[in-house]
C-alpha cells in the first residue's frame, strides 16, 4: 500500500500498521477473484458438464456466508486492541502527543485510516459475494431474509463494521488491555447486534394475506417472502392460533361455530421489503456508532485534557 500521497499523522499510522493493512487487502483482493472466476466458470458451464463449477460456487457462497459476518468482529477487536489500547497501555502514544499532534487528532487520524479501509473492504466484499449469490440465490437456503445472507449481502455490514471500530476506539480507551478490549468489544458487539437483529422484522409493517379453511392450511407465501406469523382469523379480527379448530374437531377444515373463525392469515415480508429493511437498520447502527464515536471523543477529552 503506497504512502506517498499521505502526510502527517496519517502517514505514521499507515506506515505503522502496513502490514495489516497489506493482509487486509490481499484477502479481499483474492475474495473477490476467486468469486469472479468461479461465476464467470459457471457461466461458462452452464447446459454442459457445469455440475462441478456450480457445486464450488455455492461452497464458495456457503463460506463466505460463514465469515462475512465475522467482519464486524475483526474490526473492532483490532481497534479496541492493537490500535488504540495497546499504544495507551504502553505509553507509546505519548510519542504522538509530542510532534505538535492533539489527542483529538491522534484518535481521530487512526480512525480515519481504519474507517477508510473497513468501508472499501467491506463494500468490496459484499461486492464479491453478491457476485456469487445471484447464481444461486433461492436455493439450498440462500433466501434473502436467511441471517447470513441478508447481512452479508447489503449495507447493514458496512454498518455494522463501523459501529463496532466505533465500539473498539471507546473500550480500548476504557480498557487500555489489550486482550481484555479485544475480548470485551467483541462481546458488546454481539450483544448490540443480537438486539437490533432481534427487531429487523419490526421495522416495518408486514403483509397479511388471508384465506378458506383447507385440510392443510398450507401456506400460499412463496419461498421469496419472509413469513412471520400465522394462525386463524375471527370475523371481529381476533387472531388465534392455528390449531384452535383442530383441538376442538380434529380437523383442520371444521372449526365451532362459536369460534366465529373466517380463515387461516399469513403475515409476511415480500422480497420487495428487503431494501428499505436494510437501510432502516443501517440507519439505526449508524447512529449508534454515532453515539460510541461521541463517547470515545469524549473519554479521550477528560482524560487528555
Amino acid at each position: 500500500m503506497s504512502t506517498l500521497a499521505l502526510k502527517g499523522p496519517y502517514w505514521v499510522t499507515v506506515r505503522q500498521y502496513r502490514r495489516t493493512l497489506w493482509l487486509a487487502g490481499a484477502g479481499v483482493l483474492l475474495s473477490l477473484v476467486g468469486m469472479a472466476w468461479l461465476r464467470y466458470w459457471d457461466g461458462r458451464t452452464v447446459g454442459t458438464n457445469g455440475g462441478h463449477a456450480h457445486s464450488l460456487l455455492r461452497i464458495a457462497v456457503d463460506w463466505a456466508e460463514g465469515g462475512m459476518p465475522l467482519v464486524p468482529f475483526l474490526v473492532g477487536a483490532f481497534v479496541a486492541g492493537p490500535m488504540v489500547a495497546r499504544e495507551l497501555e504502553s505509553g507509546t502514544y505519548k510519542l504522538a502527543l509530542t510532534q505538535s499532534v492533539s489527542p483529538a487528532r491522534w484518535l481521530g487520524t487512526k480512525l480515519a485510516v481504519a474507517g477508510a479501509v473497513t468501508v472499501v473492504g467491506t463494500i468490496t466484499l459484499i461486492g464479491a459475494y453478491r457476485l456469487g449469490w445471484a447464481s444461486v440465490s433461492g436455493t439450498w437456503s440462500f433466501f434473502w431474509y436467511q441471517p447470513a445472507t441478508y447481512v452479508s449481502s447489503g449495507p447493514v455490514l458496512v454498518a455494522q463494521s463501523l459501529f463496532a471500530l466505533a465500539l473498539g476506539s471507546l473500550i480500548g480507551q476504557l480498557v487500555r488491555r489489550t486482550v481484555t478490549a479485544m475480548a470485551l468489544t467483541g462481546l458488546v458487539t454481539a450483544l448490540v447486534l443480537l438486539l437490533v437483529g432481534q427487531l429487523r422484522w419490526s421495522l416495518m409493517p408486514v403483509k397479511t394475506l388471508t384465506g378458506p379453511l383447507t385440510e392443510t392450511l398450507d401456506t400460499p407465501v412463496g419461498i421469496t417472502s419472509h413469513g412471520t406469523d400465522s394462525g386463524l382469523i375471527t370475523a371481529t379480527g381476533e387472531r388465534l392460533p392455528d390449531h384452535a379448530c383442530f383441538d376442538r374437531t380434529e380437523q383442520w377444515d371444521v372449526c365451532p361455530a362459536d369460534l366465529n373463525v373466517t380463515g387461516p392469515y399469513w403475515d409476511y415480508h415480500p422480497a420487495s421489503h428487503y431494501w428499505p429493511i436494510q437501510l432502516i437498520e443501517s440507519g439505526i447502527v449508524l447512529a449508534l456508532a454515532a453515539l460510541a464515536l461521541y463517547a470515545a471523543f469524549r473519554v479521550l477529552r477528560a482524560r487528555h485534557a
